[in-house]
């Protein structure tokens, strides 16, 4: 089976990629780290091995013939929403880079003389907008209205560019992911070993999250899943609050987590980040998976730092 996948390198991608090519997959990752067209194979990752192919993620060329005959595509272009102050430049990346690409693919797509069966595309639980209510959101709720959520509303649109009777598209609404060494958990973790870790705000914003292995086998499972279209929330069956994330986190580290960050603070640092990503947030559910029958393996935060962190931090 030949899987295509654009974003492919980071923290998400790069694991997915391996994973296919170790059981003889044929994996295209999509880079701009190569001219539009050029590929190299890469050996020592798998048989057969993982292929970088150069692309323009704005334009179409020379890269497209991968896309035709794969079996599935996967879309995690996108630049990292914690990663600096939202400057309207940051915000601007921030969209283009998502929006653009996968206006992109799904033209590619459309193109295909042997389309894809299915086009999983990213998004993320930011969809339904900060809240503080604590309101559970499955994927029948509504969209929310602040930056993130137009964000991923206009992203999801052009994912849906690419459904037709013989591909099906799979907007992935994904939570915070975390997994040791990497993404949000990585910097979350600093404060307690310093013995300063605590609630954030007020403690009562919900966290939605999953474990890295169980968001990779979701993209996967999805791939398999002939009859599910549209969105999936990609998030364990019990979101927390910050105040039990803390708390959680601080037992798997053997550290206090008593040492609170207040909201003005962060507020100042921050500025809209710290509304929209720390002070509030979401309680979104994966209604689809589980009704579809995905099984977690981490359906809990103890059991996952747990799997992250083992018995002794």
């Amino acid at each position: 089976m030949r899987i295509v996948i654009a974003g492919g390198t980071g923290f998400l991608g790069s694991p997915l990629a391996e994973g296919y090519a170790e059981e003889g997959h044929d994996v295209r990752v999509l880079t701009r780290g190569l001219k539009p067209g050029e590929s190299r194979h890469e050996s020592g990752t798998g048989v057969p091995g993982v292929t970088r192919v150069g692309w323009d993620p704005a334009r179409s060329g020379p890269w497209e013939p991968v896309i035709d005959g794969a079996e599935a595509v996967v879309n995690l272009t996108g630049a990292d929403i914690g990663r600096g102050r939202w400057t309207p430049q940051r915000k601007a990346l921030i969209r283009d880079s998502r929006i653009i690409p996968t206006k992109t693919l799904a033209a590619a797509i459309r193109k295909a003389a042997n389309p894809p069966q299915v086009f999983v595309s990213g998004s993320g639980v930011g969809y339904y907008g900060a809240s503080l209510e604590g309101d559970v959101k499955t994927e029948r709720s509504s969209a929310g209205s602040d930056f993130l959520a137009r964000v991923c509303t206009d992203w999801e649109a052009e994912a849906q560019q690419a459904a037709s009777a013989s591909t099906r598209v799979v907007t992935l609404r994904t939570a915070m992911v975390v997994e040791r060494g990497g993404g949000a958990l990585q910097k979350l973790v600093t404060p307690y070993r310093f013995f300063v870790g605590g609630r954030v705000g007020s403690g009562r914003q919900y966290m939605s999250w999953i474990h890295r292995v169980d968001w990779i086998e979701m993209v996967r499972w999805i791939v398999d899943t002939r009859a599910l279209t549209g969105a999936v929330n990609a998030a364990a069956p019990v979101p927390v609050t910050n105040r039990e994330f803390a708390r959680a986190l601080g037992h798997a580290l053997r550290r206090p987590a008593v040492v609170p960050t207040p909201g003005i603070a962060l507020k100042i640092a921050l500025g809209e980040m710290a509304d929209s990503l720390v002070l509030t947030g979401q309680r979104a559910v994966p209604e689809r998976a589980l009704s579809h029958g995905f099984h977690f393996r981490y359906p809990e935060i103890d059991l996952a730092f747990r799997g992250i962190f083992g018995e002794r931090a």
